[in-house]
């Protein structure tokens, strides 16, 4: 991945197990854009998020890597692999893996900082987490390997 995707949009998807946040970077800076719901099948849900990507014009898409503190992998990881490869068969531009440890965890602190009554924070913390970790991916050089 070279520095040239970072003149293009760059979507970030934070995996979960019902929700998908869904972020864009453009010129550098990742903001929040949609989340999409997890649907019955995987394949389902990357058709819905192939498109997104599509109606972007991406040049590239990095997914979240869930990561234990010591930075060990478990189920969460391995379902977020599954994605990203899945993925990867659909669309036409490079997708990456990048930790996203603890992105959650921040994007509900500071919407909590923020005021926002907790109803508001789940309808939001998804793609708040998924622009801190595109914003980090982007913060380290826009580093990655295709998968």
């Amino acid at each position: 991945m070279t520095s040239a995707h970072l003149g293009g949009r760059v979507i970030g998807i934070d995996p979960g197990s019902r929700r998908f946040g869904i972020a864009v970077g453009v010129s550098g800076v990742a903001s929040p854009l949609t989340v999409v719901r997890r649907e019955k099948s995987l394949e389902l849900t990357v058709e819905r998020i192939t498109k997104l990507i599509s109606e972007e014009e991406a040049t590239a898409v990095v997914v979240g890597l869930p990561l234990h503190l010591d930075g060990s992998e478990g189920s969460s990881s391995k379902a977020a692999r599954k994605f990203a490869r899945t993925l990867a068969n659909f669309v036409d531009v490079p997708v990456m893996l990048h930790d996203e440890r603890l992105t959650t965890v921040t994007a509900d602190r500071a919407m909590l900082d923020a005021g926002l009554r907790a109803e508001e924070r789940r309808r939001h913390v998804d793609k708040i987490a998924a622009a801190i970790m595109l914003q980090s991916w982007i913060d380290a050089g826009a580093n990655g390997d295709a998968i």
